[in-house]
């Protein structure tokens, strides 16, 4: 009977949390979900973010599948920029600017 009352207890908590926290801590911690590069290029104003600026953003993979991905950076990124962004579902790990000609062509904008 322990068993079963133990094993509930884990289950609200872990539900609790994936309520309670943002989508990318989850994502981060999720082993189903597998780390890509996603492209994108800045294409609208950044919002502030304490002292930070955050970008939710549409991008694409190598295979071209349309991704959603959210992150901050330390200064506004100019408009027109490309990105190679490391996410892992909402979760982003990195960022870094690309080249156009870096992109993969298999994406369409």
């Amino acid at each position: 009977m322990k068993k079963w009352a133990v094993a509930a207890l884990i289950i609200v908590i872990l539900g609790a949390l994936f309520i309670f926290t943002s989508r990318d801590v989850v994502d981060r911690f999720n082993p189903l979900i597998k780390q890509e590069y996603v492209y994108v290029q800045i294409n609208k104003p950044a919002e502030p973010d304490n002292g930070r600026f955050k970008y939710k953003l549409t991008g694409y993979n190598a295979e071209g599948k349309k991704k959603n991905v959210n992150f901050t950076a330390s200064i506004e990124l100019p408009k027109g920029t490309y990105l190679k962004v490391l996410a892992k579902g909402f979760y982003v790990q990195k960022w870094e600017e690309v080249k156009a000609e870096d992109i993969p062509k298999e994406i369409k904008w």
